[in-house]
């Protein structure tokens, strides 16, 4: 007897709805709404000199077009701060919209108030709590930077790293463990420091007159299970819009891997309103390489699609030529190198799904679900290549020239298509 489908199941391998307040991210007329039922946005981060305006600007433009929706800058001393609105001029001038994002460690308060053209150049300030101030200056100086994101009408990511916590927060915590009838353990009371040091900030700020929706909460770690437990517990206790990101992630694959491993499990529990993937770039690789990991996340998960998906398989013993591997390449490639320009003249096309396959066992199947496939011929099989559109069989390929074949038919059922959505 065959076993009923398990309907339940089913239902829970969609991401949970996400219950986050939303706040709004302003820059002249563009507005990127954050939390409640927006998608989940792609942030980043430059790595130049601030005080290299074209260097930093040039960063910018490409992080925002490889599809980061916010860009973060370091703003750390009085030169820095000087240079932003230049920066956010130069961006205008080459129409690159992107909200750029201040992270503020130790003298934000000062930088704030002395460069106002800094302050409002921003379209968000990033707080990190355990590095405002110590002592009796420390809600001072928080005040400070909060009353000028009042005054400039900015929202605020308070984010909290367990690598600069704040230690008498933590030590007082300590205390108060140790004087339990059964103490926690270390990590369990590292977790709610960052969750109170979060959440007090953000209680601060909306009693210095920061509204709640313009607040964004963030509390990064660097290990995968740290950040799942932490953000389980934050999600919890509050409804700001959530900010995810596994901190210091590594490079190559560990960092990729890791990242994808918490966001994941994270997203598909409806926690987190924007992530950034914190990769250590290796020897050669470009910046934007974060991003594209960030939108493969989101799109592996059903969340959001940024480009059209390209299926191919591993090959085996079957498929001893490296034809279909190169095709896939070739055809992932020139799909994702199109993306500017097909975005505004093909709407929809991101939502394409292609398949290249490498031998008959799965290659027709595969196909015929996607909307576009081919079928290569594996090893010792007939010099035929069926291509699939829309789940029928619609032609043949053979000879030297399949790869340049497919390029045109794929292009003409884009234009096909979508053509006819922006017309």
């Amino acid at each position: 007897m065959i076993a009923p489908l398990f309907s339940d199941a089913i239902d829970g391998a969609m991401p949970a709805p996400r219950r986050s307040r939303q706040a709004r991210v302003r820059w002249g007329d563009r507005l990127v709404t954050v939390g409640g039922d927006a998608p989940v946005r792609v942030q980043s981060m430059t790595n130049t000199d601030t005080v290299e305006v074209i260097e930093t600007a040039i960063q910018v433009k490409a992080l925002a077009q490889a599809g980061s929706e916010m860009v973060r800058i370091t703003v750390n001393t009085p030169e820095a701060a000087a240079a932003v609105p230049h920066i956010r001029e130069q961006l205008d001038r080459m129409g690159i919209d992107v909200p750029l994002v201040g992270d503020f460690h130790y003298n934000g308060h000062r930088l704030l108030t002395d460069f106002p053209a800094m302050a409002q150049a921003l379209s968000k300030y990033r707080i990190n709590p355990g590095n405002v101030g110590k002592g009796d200056k420390r809600d001072r100086q928080f005040a400070q930077m909060i009353e000028a994101a009042c005054r400039h009408d900015k929202v605020v990511r308070i984010g909290v790293n367990w690598g600069s916590l704040d230690q008498e927060l933590l030590a007082s915590m300590m205390d108060e463990n140790a004087a339990r009838a059964m103490p926690w353990d270390a990590k369990q009371v590292m977790y709610g420091a960052l969750v109170q040091s979060a959440l007090s900030s953000a209680a601060y700020a909306t009693e210095l007159g920061l509204a709640a929706d313009q607040i964004i909460i963030s509390c990064k770690v660097s290990g995968v299970q740290d950040l799942i437990a932490v953000y389980r517990a934050l999600a919890k206790r509050c409804d700001y819009a959530l900010h995810l990101g596994l901190t210091e992630a590594g490079m190559g694959t560990k960092g990729t891997v890791a990242s994808a491993t918490a966001l994941a499990v994270l997203l598909q529990e409806g926690i987190g309103d924007t992530i950034r993937v914190s990769l250590t770039p290796q020897p050669g690789e470009p910046r934007t390489q974060e991003v594209a990991v960030a939108l493969e996340i989101l799109q592996s998960l059903g969340l959001r699609n940024f480009n059209p998906s390209v299926t191919a398989c591993p090959g085996c013993g079957r498929t001893t030529s490296e034809t279909f591997q190169v095709l896939a390449q070739q055809i992932d490639n020139h799909l994702r190198s199109m993306m500017p320009v097909w975005k505004s003249q093909y709407p929809g096309v991101e939502n394409l799904r292609v398949a290249v396959m490498g031998c008959i066992v799965n290659g027709p199947g595969e196909s015929k679900h996607a909307d576009i496939g081919i079928s290569l011929p594996g090893t010792g099989e007939a010099p035929a290549a069926p291509v699939f559109i829309d789940g029928e069989k619609a032609m043949t390929l053979r000879g030297e020239g399949i790869a340049q074949e497919f390029h045109k038919i794929v292009e003409q059922y884009i234009e096909r298509r979508f053509g006819s959505a922006s017309a």
